[in-house]
């Protein structure tokens, strides 16, 4: 449907409106259809008018704690699922939606609770227990996340969320060949799917499968999206290879796809600092800091360059504008406060002479 179709259906639920002003019906007809538009403030005045005529709307009251889900308005999302809780209390998703409004809210205990109660109501559903799963897997207890994801496989074993999910959890712990099995789960059935290839990938890196590894990636880059983060990836297997030529060459085509973003040139940056080649590493941060001139981070970084390079006065400045964008970061004041030791150490034996 074209937008000039999605507005005569608009100007048409507004006429039968106006004819039955009480028919709840066009009302979620006009609400679809200004979804459709994405006009979904109009969404959500429609729908509290709607509630004004019929309070227990079920449809209106869900929606509605959707829309103020999606938009992170948490606690207007509680107000309509609660009140949706209230009309039905055996309806699932009302407590599948509290689980992820809670679990949004990084509220452990109440999201496995609304997401426990719905498994009351629908024990076969593999959505709930995915869901339980990643909640467990952004807790970092990984043992819990996958029993729940090998629990969601039981009932739906193509369900690719699972998949890719255990294969993170995998990864995360040290499995990396079952990381790479759910990965080729996962790329079987999807392989167009550019993110799973780069998974591949990088886990051959990790497994030392030099050969396999340049091939998913090339087959990554082959494919449709952007290559950004494919370089990246490719960048930083072919340093752990000790291809470092090829390396640079794939930060650089990185840095060409996006040079607005910051990432490629810092990276590239701690290649040259590796291969003590300061002045390059120097450079790229800085083109890193251009981006974003506030991020103490880079200064350590500039400062860590100039202190490997013996430029022990330039890296005291360098941590110090580290230290002063981030007074309260206690790392920092600990390293400026040692090199600044070791710089009068170094005066005091005679190594160096201070400028003033």
């Amino acid at each position: 449907m074209d937008k000039k179709e999605i507005e005569q259906n608009i100007q048409k639920t507004v006429l039968k409106m106006a004819l039955e002003p009480s028919n709840t019906e066009h009302y979620h007809d006009l609400a679809k259809f200004y979804a459709l538009d994405n006009q979904f403030e109009k969404v959500i005045s429609v729908y509290e008018s709607l509630l004004e005529i019929d309070p227990k709307d079920m449809q209106a009251l869900i929606n509605l704690g959707s829309l103020w889900f999606f938009s992170k308005e948490y606690k207007k999302a509680i107000k309509y699922f609660n009140e949706a809780m209230i009309v039905n209390p055996s309806n699932y998703l009302v407590y599948y939606n509290l689980g992820n409004t809670y679990a949004d809210m990084k509220n452990f205990s109440k999201a496995l609770q609304f997401y426990s109660r719905a498994l009351d109501f629908v024990s076969d559903d593999p959505e709930i227990y995915n869901a339980i799963a990643l909640l467990y897997h952004d807790f970092e207890d990984f043992v819990e996340a996958k029993a729940y994801y090998e629990k969601t496989l039981s009932i739906d074993p193509e369900n690719m969320t699972a998949l890719i999910d255990l294969g993170n959890v995998s990864y995360k712990t040290y499995d990396y060949k079952g990381a790479l099995e759910y990965y080729k789960k996962v790329y079987k059935l999807a392989p167009e799917n550019k993110t799973v290839v780069l998974c591949i990938a990088n886990t051959y890196a990790v497994l030392k499968d030099k050969e396999n590894c340049y091939k998913s990636f090339e087959e990554a880059l082959a494919l449709e999206g952007d290559n950004y983060k494919a370089y990246i990836c490719y960048a930083i297997a072919k340093t752990d290879f000790k291809d470092y030529t090829d390396a640079v060459e794939y930060y650089k085509k990185a840095i060409e796809i996006n040079p607005s973003e910051a990432n490629a040139y810092i990276l590239s940056g701690n290649l040259y600092s590796n291969l003590s080649m300061y002045k390059e590493a120097e450079s790229r941060y800085r083109e890193a800091l251009n981006i974003n001139k506030l991020d103490p981070s880079i200064y350590v970084l500039i400062a860590n360059v100039f202190f490997m390079n013996h430029e022990m006065e330039k890296s005291l400045t360098a941590y110090r504008t580290a230290v002063n964008l981030r007074p309260e970061n206690d790392e920092y004041k600990l390293v400026f406060i040692q090199v600044l030791e070791d710089y009068i150490e170094e005066i005091r034996k005679g190594d160096i002479v201070a400028e003033f």
